[in-house]
This record gives structure tokens, sequence and C-alpha cells, in this order.
């Protein structure tokens, strides 16, 4: 059987594939499962430094399976989509039916979504939990959800607001309308278009990965928690993520590789 996810691992890059190219990655019950499962596997991992997401096939991800959709609507017996993992929530933030999309901002490590073909709905989502996003210039986006008589519901409302205006956002939610690259580069939904977005998120990965892996935790932590916090909030946090690097291994090993003008040899753990 064909892995719905593939995950390969290179020089501190994990390389995260959706899989299910027949339907263009979109997400069925054991999608949702597998994308869950890909991105809690990699939480604790100590080789991973940056994950770079991607969508093998002709899109990055479609969204919501229309057979998940009908199981959707019929009630919680569903699982995935379902009205049940509205409901279903532990000790962490997101609900069940969020965590494919918020699983991926809660990584320690940077996240790189490289989009090419489509992201719509659910697969938009997934793309807004990266921390980058490299679009395809033919790429397009939208926020779908509406089409069905629903609202953006795996995290939308959490990653929107750290990339687009409230107007914008609501404009977007309210008529689902498509968006090709070069408008999300324009409204904020991407970090940049190129023509191989693949290529190009690996190559950021690879300069991310060259990095004190514990600098970029902490560059992450700290404009994650500090970006709609108070000045006073952010200016603590910065002296206490800094505290904890300084004169650290991996802090030493960067200022000595850059003084010898070697590249460095930092450590994962």
């Amino acid at each position: 059987m064909t892995e719905l996810v593939t995950i390969t691992h290179q020089d501190g890059i994990a390389d995260v594939r959706f899989n299910r190219v027949d339907k263009y990655n979109a997400l069925s019950p054991a999608m949702f499962e597998a994308i869950i499962a890909a991105g809690e596997s990699l939480a604790n991992d100590p080789r991973v430094r940056v994950v770079v997401l991607s969508g093998n096939g002709r899109g990055f991800c479609a969204g919501l399976d229309m057979g998940s959709f009908q199981g959707m609507a019929s009630g919680p017996r569903s699982s995935g989509g379902g009205t049940a993992a509205l409901m279903t929530r532990d000790d962490r933030p997101e609900n069940h039916a969020q965590r494919p999309a918020y699983v991926w901002k809660r990584l320690q490590v940077p996240v790189i979504a490289a989009i090419h073909g489509v992201a719509f709905g659910g697969g938009l989502q997934i793309a807004l939990g990266a921390d980058i996003r490299i679009a395809a210039p033919d790429a397009k986006l939208s926020v779908m959800e509406i089409k069905w008589g629903l609202i953006p519901d795996m995290s939308g409302s959490q990653t929107l607001r750290d990339l687009v205006g409230l107007d914008v956002a609501k404009e977007l939610t309210w008529t689902g309308r498509q968006v090709d690259a070069a408008e999300a580069r324009e409204l904020g939904l991407v970090t940049r278009v190129c023509d191989d977005p693949l290529a190009s998120a690996m190559e950021t990965a690879k300069a991310i990965a060259g990095r004190s892996p514990h600098a970029i935790r902490a560059g992450k932590q700290l404009l994650n928690q500090a970006w709609h916090g108070s000045d006073e909030a952010g200016l603590e946090l910065e002296a206490e993520l800094q505290k904890t690097l300084l004169g650290k291994p991996n802090q030493v090993e960067a200022v000595m590789a850059n003084m010898q003008k070697r590249d460095p040899k930092f450590r994962d753990v």
C-alpha cells in the first residue's frame, strides 16, 4: 500500500511529501491521520533542524475530499474531519480536526511549504501552518470552505491573522475566490514566488540547517510568542532566550567557525 505521507531525512532536513497523488493529495480521514502522525513524529526527533512540506503529483493539496465531506455532513460517525473531531481535544490548544495544520505551527523547528498546483481549503490551511511559503507562479490558493457552507476550521483563524489584514481575511473567507501566486504574494499569503518552489524550499532549508539549531529554535519561539504580545513580554522573552544561548557549545562554535573561516559543526542536543 502506498504511503499517504512520506518522510526522508538528509543533513538535518526532513522532506515531508503528501502522496495521495490520484486525488491531488485531498484530505480523506486516513490522510488527516497520516499528516498528523508525520508532524508528531518530527516533534522530538533530534535529527530534524528544518522541515520542508510539499505535495507529490500535480498539486500541494486540494483540500477536503468530497467523500469525506459527505461523511462529515452525516454527523459524528466519520473520523478525521467529522463533527466528533471538532470536539476532540487534549491538553494542546487545537482540536483533532485542526491538528493537520496546527501541528506544523507547533513544531519547534522552521517549516517551509513548497506550493505548486492547488492549495485549496484545508490544503491552504496546512500551508499557512508553515513558517515560510514558496509558491510556483501558476499555483492557485483559496480559502474554499464557504463553497461548502463552512468556515475555515483547521486553525485558519490563527494563521491568517499573522499574514494578512483583517479585511483581506474576511474577503477571502466570504468569497472563497481563487488567487494566483502573484496576488497571494501581494496579500501576504506566500513569502515568495519562484519557478521551482521545492528546489527553492530545499535551498532555504539547507541554509537554515547550517545554523545553530538551538538559536533557530529559540528564534521561532521568540517570534511566535512575542509577535502579538506586549512590548514588556516580548523584551523579557528575548532576554530569557538569549541567556539560554550565550556561552553554550553551539554559540561558541558559531563564533569560532566565523573567526576561523570554516564551516561550523553544531550539536543537535
